[in-house]
């Protein structure tokens, strides 16, 4: 208990690190039609954003496989949030301030992506370095904070522009500036410990030959497309289901789908020392192939709305779950091993979207069929569990 209370504003700094996460994922995205809109921006270059965000989110997690460790856990944190800082502070006032407003908002995106990335990689090994008991349990309510955040951001935001009108963005923006501004001086000031000593971590190419790594990075890649698979289309089932315009159906879905996520890490963060890690996300897993399969073969809109909804459930402990998983098999994986799999995972989220706009394209836009080829992703998740399982039965019998 008193390791627990020393440790705590560490908690709370990483806490606030995932809701800065949050606001850097879902922010902009509100604000893609007040671009086109307002900027003259076409759609298309508009779309371009969340491209940016994504890819330099994914190089900043390769680059840190590399270079974390040699320049320690407390700079590239405090890093993070200084980026976030300036990427949203950016993001209110370069695009007036440039010929082109669209090259504005594209590097004020970059600059607060890197700092997404760094918190995506650096937040659970710091957590994980603490001395905390039931470290599966901490890990699942860290993790819950994203969705929490994302929550806030969508619904704060939408509030802030009923009130104040969405012309005055460039005021929130600077307004969620001041959650990693705040944090600046958690990190710097709070606690960190070291996840391995220094030159006894594994290196990556030894983490490849490792068969639990590859099924890790296996586990993480389905987490990531059977998550953003769902969540990427949940609007789209609200405004089918409940016929609502496209803009309510833009943040009820997205809301629905993450407040789900986080009540399931909020349970296995409560009672993670009573469940069993792997029993939990094999029953995760085979909840996510139902929602997949109602969604896809379902011809009523308010069960396909539930399994939407469900989906975000049965998601929820599988990215927090793998990187539990590995860290308890793999104690030497060191922050290369976080860097890779929060890289698999954010592969896995780019390739499931895009796999389900691509098979349904190829049906007549069929979406059920695009969801149809999702299922694969959580019965390869269900497999891989498995084979974790006996494997793990296997190394603790010798």
């Amino acid at each position: 208990m008193a390791s627990d209370n020393k440790y705590r504003k560490t908690l709370i700094a990483c806490y606030l690190g995932f809701i800065t996460q949050a606001i850097a994922a879902n922010f902009a995205p509100l604000l893609f039609l007040t671009f086109h809109k307002s900027m003259g921006i076409p759609l298309g270059k508009v779309a371009l954003v969340s491209t940016a965000f994504y890819f330099t989110q994914l190089l900043v997690d390769v680059i840190c496989a590399k270079f974390v460790d040699r320049i320690g856990y407390r700079v590239c944190a405090v890093v993070s949030e200084i980026a976030s800082v300036l990427g949203l502070v950016c993001l209110a006032f370069l695009p007036s301030l440039l010929p082109d407003p669209f090259i504005g908002i594209i590097i004020s995106v970059i600059v607060y992506a890197i700092g997404s990335g760094l918190i995506e990689v650096l937040a659970s090994p710091i957590v994980e370095a603490c001395p905390f008991d039931h470290k599966e349990a901490v890990m699942s309510l860290l993790h819950s904070f994203y969705c929490w955040g994302s929550v806030g951001v969508i619904l704060l935001s939408t509030v802030f522009f009923a009130v104040f009108g969405v012309e005055n963005w460039r005021w929130l923006a600077c307004i969620w500036a001041l959650i990693p501004f705040y944090n600046i001086y958690n990190f710097a000031s709070c606690p960190i410990e070291t996840l391995v000593e220094n030159g006894k971590s594994m290196t990556i190419r030894t983490l490849f030959k490792t068969p639990m790594f590859f099924m890790g990075i296996v586990l993480m890649v389905c987490a990531g497309a059977a998550e953003m698979s769902m969540a990427q289309w949940a609007s789209a089932f609200v405004e089918s289901a409940l016929g609502l315009s496209k803009t309510i159906g833009d943040l009820v879905g997205p809301c629905l789908f993450a407040v789900t996520m986080g009540i399931s890490r909020v349970i296995y963060g409560k009672f993670g020392d009573r469940i069993e890690l792997t029993k939990y996300m094999l029953a995760s897993g085979s909840l996510c192939l139902v929602c997949y399969i109602i969604a896809a073969l379902s011809l009523n809109p308010i069960i396909c709305l539930i399994g939407c909804v469900l989906c975000g459930f049965s998601v929820g402990i599988m990215w927090p779950g793998t990187i539990s998983i590995l860290s308890k098999r793999l104690p030497a994986g060191g922050t290369a091993m976080f860097a890779l799999l929060a890289m698999a995972g954010d592969l896995g989220g780019a390739f499931g979207p895009w796999l389900v706009g691509f098979a349904s394209q190829m049906k007549d836009n069929d979406l059920k069929i695009g969801m149809l080829a999702a299922c694969a992703f959580p019965l390869i998740l269900i497999g891989t569990i498995i084979g974790i399982k006996a494997k793990s039965k296997k190394a603790d019998a010798r």
